[in-house]
C-alpha cells in the first residue's frame, strides 16, 4: 500500500492485470494478517469506529448478505508467505487455496486444487484440478504451484521473495529436492528424505497457491490477493483496521452463502463481545472468561467451543540471557510460576495446564508427564544450587492483544512477575502491539517472551520441530545457538538446541509408522519437559462467539475459518 492512500481496490489491480473490471461497493470498512519480520497484526486496544458510513453492515445500502467477523488485531500484510500470524491466515484462507485441504473441524485431509495424490518414500505425485480460475482471470496449472514454491524458498528464482517467513524452510524448503510438471495438471515432487508429514504440510496456510502471473507481474502481494478461493479482496483499509472480501463469481466449487465478509478489529475482548450481543458483529474470536459471560447472558448470541490444538508458553531466550543456559534456573522458574492459578483464575474454564510441547489432542502426547507444581521452596533451592540464590532480573516481552492460547496476556505477565519476585527474580514487563511484538521477538531481542502456537497441520512435528529445533548447525557441547547463526529457525524463540531432542525429532520425521512415530514424540516430549526451555502454561479450547442468525459455522482448530459455508438469516 502506498504511503499516501489508505485503501487498495481490487478494481485497479484487475485493470493492470487485464482482468474484467468489477464494480466495487462504497465502503468504509475492513482488514488482513502478519508474521515474522514486521508483518504482524496491528490491533487497537479499543473500538475503532462504526462499521460503515452508509449502511449498518458496512455496505453502501445495497441488498447484500454481509458476514461481519470481529477479531482482536488487524493484519498488516495479505501475503501468506510473509507471516507467522493466524490473523493473516484468517483472511488469506478465504482467498487462497492449497493443493490439499483439511475437512472443516477435522484433522483429515480432503481434495482442494489437487484431486488425487500419493506419497511413497521420497516421491510425491499429485493430479491437479482442471477448470480453476484465479481472481485475476488466469487459469490454474502446475506452473502456478512451481512459481509459488520457488518464490517462497528458491534463491535462484528471479522472483524469489527475500522477505519470506520462517514457514518457507519447515513447510517446503527443507523437504523438497525438486518439483516437475509432467503435464499442466500433474506434479511430481522429489523429497530430500522420507518426511512423514509432507502431505499435511501441503494443506498448511503458508503452502497455498498464488497465481504465477501475479508473482511474475507487478502485483503487490502484501496488499493484493490473487488466489483461487471462494472470496476475493475488495477493499483493504489499514487506516481503520478493516478488510472487505466479496464472493468470487468464477469460483470452481460451491458458491459462498454470503455476498461479502467484513473483517473488523475490536481490540478489547469486552468491546468485541458487546458488539456481538448488540448484533453489530456475527462471529468473534479471542474470548476470555469475562467476555464469554457477556455473551452467555444474551439472547442474541452464544459461545461455541471445540477442542484446541495449541499451546501457550513462556520461552527463555538462551541466546541472550546467560542464566537461562543453566537447566536448573529454567526448572526453578518453572516451579516458581503458578501455572495452575493462571489457568484456573485467569483462563477459567477455557484452558488446561500444559506440561509438554505436544497438545493432548495429538498423537505423541506423553500422558505420563505432569505439569510442574507450584513450589517456591524447590525453586529457591535450584537457584541456590545454580549460583543465582540472590536472584537476577530479566525483561518479559508480551503482546497486548488477546490470543486464543493466551486471552489475557497482561494479567498472565503480571502473575509471572509477582510469582518470581517471591524467589528474588525481578521481572519487567515489555508489552507491545502484536505487530511490534512479532518483529521484536523474530529478531531475538527478547530476554523471555510469552508466546503460543496453533497447529498448522495436526502433526506433532509442527510443534516439536517448528518451535524447538534450531534447524541449523550447533556448536559441539552446547545446547543453545546464537540468534544470528545462518539458517537459524527464528520460530524457536528459546534458541534451544538440545542434541538428544533434535536426534529424536529427526528420526520421527523419517518414520512412517504412526505408532513408532508416536513413541518417538513421547520421548521428545519428556526431554523437553525435563530440560524446560519453556515454562509450559496452557492448552486452550477454541472459543468463538456466534450470533443466533449464523448457521453452518464450524469452530475449527485447523485451517479455516471456513466462512464460505456460513449462512445468515
Amino acid at each position: 500500500m502506498s504511503p499516501d492512500t489508505t485503501e487498495t481496490s481490487r478494481r485497479s489491480f484487475l485493470q493492470r492485470a487485464g482482468g474484467a473490471t468489477v464494480a466495487t461497493a462504497s465502503v468504509a470498512s475492513l482488514a488482513g494478517c502478519g508474521g515474522n519480520g514486521g508483518d504482524g497484526s496491528d490491533g487497537s486496544d479499543g473500538d475503532d469506529g462504526e462499521d460503515g458510513e452508509d449502511g449498518e453492515d458496512g455496505t453502501d445500502g445495497d441488498d447484500m448478505t454481509s458476514l461481519r467477523y470481529g477479531r482482536g488485531a488487524h493484519s498488516s500484510t495479505l501475503d501468506p508467505q510473509n507471516t507467522t500470524s493466524g490473523e493473516v491466515a484468517k483472511v488469506t484462507n478465504q482467498a487462497y487455496e492449497g493443493l490439499i485441504a483439511f475437512q472443516p473441524g477435522e484433522a483429515s485431509l480432503t481434495e482442494s486444487l489437487a484431486t488425487d495424490w500419493s506419497l511413497d518414500g521420497d516421491s510425491v505425485t499429485l493430479t491437479l484440478r482442471e477448470g480453476v480460475s484465479f481472481h485475476d482471470g488466469s487459469e490454474f496449472t502446475a506452473d502456478d504451484f512451481i512459481a509459488t514454491y520457488r518464490r517462497f524458498v528458491d534463491d535462484d528464482y528471479e522472483y524469489h521473495f527475500e522477505d519470506s517467513s520462517v514457514y518457507g524452510p519447515f513447510t517446503l524448503g527443507n523437504w523438497i529436492d525438486s518439483v516437475e510438471a509432467p503435464g499442466d495438471y500433474e506434479l511430481s515432487i522429489t523429497l530430500t528424505q522420507t518426511y512423514a508429514p509432507f502431505l499435511r504440510n501441503l494443506a498448511m496456510f503458508a503452502a497455498v497457491v498464488i497465481s504465477q502471473d501475479a508473482i511474475e507481474g507487478d502485483a503487490n502481494l502484501g496488499e493484493e490477493m490473487v488466489g483461487t478461493g471462494p472470496f476475493q479482496l475488495e477493499t483493504l483499509d489499514d487506516a481503520n483496521n478493516r478488510i472487505r472480501l466479496t464472493a468470487f463469481d468464477d469460483y470452481w466449487g460451491e458458491a459462498p452463502n454470503v455476498d461479502e465478509v467484513l473483517f473488523l478489529t475490536r481490540g478489547q475482548n469486552s468491546t468485541r463481545a458487546q458488539a456481538l450481543v448488540e448484533e453489530e458483529l456475527d462471529i468473534i474470536d479471542g474470548l476470555d472468561p469475562d467476555s464469554m459471560q457477556i455473551i452467555e447472558g444474551s439472547d442474541t448470541a452464544e459461545n461455541r467451543t471445540a477442542t484446541g490444538i495449541n499451546i501457550g508458553y513462556m520461552a527463555f531466550n538462551l541466546s541472550r540471557v546467560e542464566a537461562f543456559r543453566d537447566r536448573r534456573v529454567r526448572r526453578a522458574i518453572s516451579y516458581a510460576i503458578d501455572t495452575q492459578a493462571i489457568v484456573e483464575n485467569i483462563y477459567s474454564g477455557i484452558a488446561t495446564q500444559a506440561d509438554q510441547p505436544i497438545p493432548p489432542a495429538l498423537f505423541g502426547h506423553n500422558d505420563d508427564i505432569s505439569p510442574y507444581e507450584y513450589d517456591p521452596e524447590q525453586a529457591q533451592s535450584l537457584l541456590d544450587e545454580a549460583g543465582y540464590g540472590d536472584g537476577f532480573s530479566f525483561s518479559l516481552t508480551t503482546f497486548q492483544n488477546p490470543r486464543g492460547y493466551n486471552p489475557a496476556p497482561l494479567p498472565t505477565a503480571e502473575t509471572i512477575r509477582s510469582n518470581l519476585s517471591e524467589v528474588g527474580i525481578e521481572v519487567s514487563i515489555d508489552d507491545r502491539q502484536f505487530s511490534d511484538y512479532l518483529t521484536y521477538t523474530s529478531q531475538g531481542s527478547h530476554d523471555a517472551t510469552l508466546a503460543g502456537w496453533y497447529t498448522d497441520n495436526a502433526d506433532p512435528d509442527n510443534f516439536c520441530y517448528v518451535l524447538l529445533h534450531p534447524q541449523t548447525d550447533v556448536p559441539e557441547g552446547q545446547d543453545w545457538v546464537s540468534w544470528d547463526t545462518e539458517g537459524f529457525n527464528t520460530s524457536n524463540n528459546a534458541a534451544w538446541a538440545n542434541s538428544e531432542y533434535m536426534s529424536v525429532v529427526e528420526e520421527a520425521q523419517r518414520t512412517t509408522n504412526q505408532e513408532d512415530r508416536a513413541e518417538l514424540y513421547r520421548e521428545a516430549a519428556q526431554i523437553a519437559h525435563d530440560e524446560a526451555p519453556w515454562v509450559f502454561i496452557d492448552y486452550a479450547d477454541e472459543v468463538r462467539g456466534v450470533s443466533n442468525r449464523v448457521s453452518n459455522y464450524t469452530v475449527a482448530a485447523i485451517g479455516g475459518p471456513f466462512l464460505e459455508a456460513v449462512e445468515l438469516e
